[in-house]
């Protein structure tokens, strides 16, 4: 009896051995990927902090209007990897095919119209309260960003089923060579390097888009021409509607979109609010958050691969499997996420130095107020890698709704709500706002667990 325990317990943790290296060998090209597509954000901000405060801080706005926008999107064509991982984890080639062809139609469908939507970032600017002036310069911004987002959805369908499959790699190879040529025209554009026009703010922009096309081509390339991706015709009778598999995805992406916009308006209110306080405080919130975007990538990039990890199970029907590979994640992403803060908090005032150059001298209040938002922000990092990998994990399961509902509870009833309290009511100003935030994701991370633990305890799987 005693050699049995034993024989079981070994047998017990090589399996869950097994399931963090499966995670590890998936989710390091899909962080990396994460990481080289922030990396690109982050080169461009670098370069706009060059044009001083009042560039930075239109950045923000414009970036508060983009990915409010460019989430909805992006939740529904995520949708593409708990479905095609659930067919290639049941051998079903047929659903990876049509998972993926409904996800790239989407993407065409809603680009469309919320890029023409960007047009009028200024006047949405305005009513929201804040001057014309940053109003006009974030819409110069808007105006060249814009049209990213069909070919940036369409990337993010292709490279969702480049990992359903197991082969994440190809998406890294092309976010890695996208990132030094969106640095090159990116400079180009903004400061009329090389023979090209000085555009600053709308370079910038226009950079971001001709490189999301660029990708988007190199993705269908890999997809219709390389192995093992061409073996699953993704693009064959793409013009076919597929009422069944798109009305799976809506059901499935749609609650995702949700809670993606639920949470990168709750950042973009907080811009909003902090643009109260004016521009250094503007300033000091955009390279904050940069900082805690970059660290979250990583946990970002495991939460794809927990819905991959999820999904193969839910297809083989493996419920023992399901709930090892999300926790298993989980843990990851808090290791990873731990490790990050403690290295936040110690360079706090050397950060703000890669956004602002050689302005940084002139910019004292934006640097203190910076490495003030990262000490209150560390109480936040850790349970934002936990929640979003735990969502990732739930994704896997087809498990999008509840978790909506939770994202309202967590991110607007107590993160907005605390953090309009603790900066207006309590006058804490910018500190007040994230502190609010901190406590908002912190109770969605602990709701989004707890979810997680109770279905994969039933040994919930979906049909």
């Amino acid at each position: 009896m005693v050699v049995m325990a034993e024989e079981g317990g070994v047998a017990s943790t090589s399996r869950w051995t097994q399931e963090a290296m499966g995670t590890l060998r998936l989710a390091w090209p899909i962080a990396l990927t994460q990481l080289g597509q922030v990396a690109m954000m982050t080169s461009d901000l670098a370069m706009i902090g060059r044009l001083g405060d009042e560039a930075v801080a239109a950045a923000s706005l414009a970036h508060a209007v983009l990915f409010t926008v460019f989430v909805m999107g992006m939740g529904l064509v995520s949708a593409v990897a708990p479905l095609a991982a659930q067919g290639f984890g049941g051998r079903d080639p047929r659903r990876v095919r049509r998972a993926t062809r409904v996800g790239i139609w989407a993407a065409i469908l809603l680009g469309i119209p919320l890029s023409l939507c960007q047009l009028w970032g200024e006047q949405f600017l305005i009513v929201l309260g804040q001057t014309p002036r940053a109003a006009a310069l974030a819409e110069r911004y808007l105006v060249g960003l814009a049209w990213c987002l069909v070919p940036a959805w369409v990337f993010i369908a292709l490279r969702g089923f480049m990992g359903a499959v197991n082969r994440p790699e190809p998406a890294l190879w092309i976010t890695l060579a996208a990132v030094p040529a969106n640095a090159l025209l990116a400079y180009g554009l903004i400061y009329g390097a090389g023979g090209l026009p000085e555009l600053d703010l709308l370079g910038a922009g226009l950079a971001t888009t001709i490189v999301n096309i660029l990708m988007c081509a190199a993705a269908v390339w890999f997809a219709q021409t390389q192995r093992p991706f061409r073996k699953f015709h993704v693009f064959g009778r793409f013009w076919r509607f597929d009422p069944q598999i798109m009305a799976k995805l809506l059901v499935v992406g749609l609650p995702i979109s949700g809670a993606f916009v639920l949470e990168v308006g709750l950042f973009a209110a907080a811009a909003l609010m902090i643009g109260q306080f004016g521009t250094n405080a503007l300033a000091a919130h955009q390279i904050a958050v940069q900082t805690a975007a970059i660290m979250f990538m990583v946990p970002f990039g495991i939460s794809m691969a927990a819905t991959v990890r999820v999904g193969h199970a839910v297809g083989r029907r493996d419920a023992e499997g399901t709930r090892r590979a999300g926790f298993t994640a989980i843990a990851m992403a808090a290791a990873f996420m731990g490790a990050m803060t403690l290295l936040v908090l110690v360079a706090r005032y050397k950060i703000p130095y890669a956004f602002l150059g050689a302005s940084v001298e002139n910019s004292r209040t934006t640097v203190d107020l910076v490495a003030l938002l990262l000490v209150f922000g560390s109480a936040f990092f850790v349970f934002d890698g936990m929640q979003t990998t735990a969502t990732g994990a739930l994704r896997g399961l087809n498990d999008t709704r509840v978790p909506l509902l939770m994202a309202f509870v967590g991110f607007w009833l107590i993160g907005f709500g605390g953090a309009y309290v603790f900066a207006f009511v309590a006058e804490w100003g910018p500190v007040g706002i994230w502190f609010g935030l901190s406590l908002g994701l912190s109770v969605f991370a602990v709701l989004v667990m707890g979810r997680f633990h109770l279905l994969t305890r039933r040994r919930y799987l979906p049909s």
